[in-house]
């Protein structure tokens, strides 16, 4: 590792991922940037996936994983994964995502060039097979906390965060949008998400119960409204009708 450029820590819950993993940690090898640390937590797979960290471990010794015995949701994997992350810029990719090689480099760039506490990126739209579906979903140049309400606009796996000015970071344990929550509580102190509008990662929509996984994302996104922000029912309900109509923009 170079120490003339900053650490990023990389922050991988993986669950049952045999099928996904290897590419998604080949794409962060493959990185034009190399002074990476990548923590992967395994929350407790019962496929092949620990064998296939455990691999990796040995062939790249920036490869961390925590195993846990015990099941605990991406919350828990997560926070368990940025307890144990060195680096003041983090980054997020999941088991089943890839970047392409020039993401963290152009990143990087991007944060210290402007002097950005948070930024996230353009992602294009990809198989279980890896195949691309000519669908990108682009990033707008600033997101604000009342903009974060009405569009969930930025990908987890495009985020990267420089912790010396936001602040640690601790998830919610809520089994789905604790991201989204992560983001409107950063978002909250007054810091503004900045965009790089160029497509920078692969994000996976594979699962053959795309219609029920997304009404659970419906269910609670309302929750994070309701219980999490705490909002006012109007507002939730206008701020769910306009991260309804985002939703839906981003898939046509």
């Amino acid at each position: 590792m170079s120490p003339l450029q900053p650490l990023i820590s990389i922050i991988t819950p993986s669950y049952n991922a045999s099928l996904s993993i290897e590419q998604t940690i080949e794409s962060v090898r493959k990185q034009t940037f190399q002074n990476w640390e990548m923590i992967i937590v395994d929350d407790c797979s019962t496929d092949d996936t620990p064998e296939i960290l455990k691999r990796y471990e040995k062939v790249d010794e920036r490869i961390h994983v925590i195993y846990l015995d015990q099941n605990g949701g991406a919350a828990v994997a997560r926070n368990l994964a940025l307890r144990h992350a060195l680096a003041r810029y983090v980054a997020f990719l999941d088991s089943d995502d890839c970047w392409k090689p020039e993401k963290l480099a152009k990143q990087l760039s991007f944060m210290q060039t402007n002097d950005y506490a948070f930024t996230f990126t353009g992602y294009e739209f990809i198989t279980n097979e890896g195949v691309r579906l000519n669908k990108q979903v682009s990033a707008p140049a600033k997101v604000s906390y009342n903009a974060m309400l009405k569009n969930t606009i930025i990908g987890c796996l495009t985020v990267m965060v420089d912790r010396d000015k936001v602040g640690q970071i601790q998830m919610p344990n809520i089994r789905t949008r604790q991201d989204m929550a992560t983001w409107l509580a950063i978002l909250k102190k007054g810091i503004h998400a900045y965009g790089l509008n160029e497509n920078l990662a692969e994000y996976r929509i594979g699962n053959p119960s795309i219609s029920k996984n997304k009404w659970k994302a419906a269910k609670m996104n309302w929750f994070v409204y309701r219980k999490v922000e705490k909002l006012h029912l109007l507002k939730a309900f206008w701020c769910f009708s306009h991260y309804a109509f985002h939703a839906v923009a981003k898939r046509i």
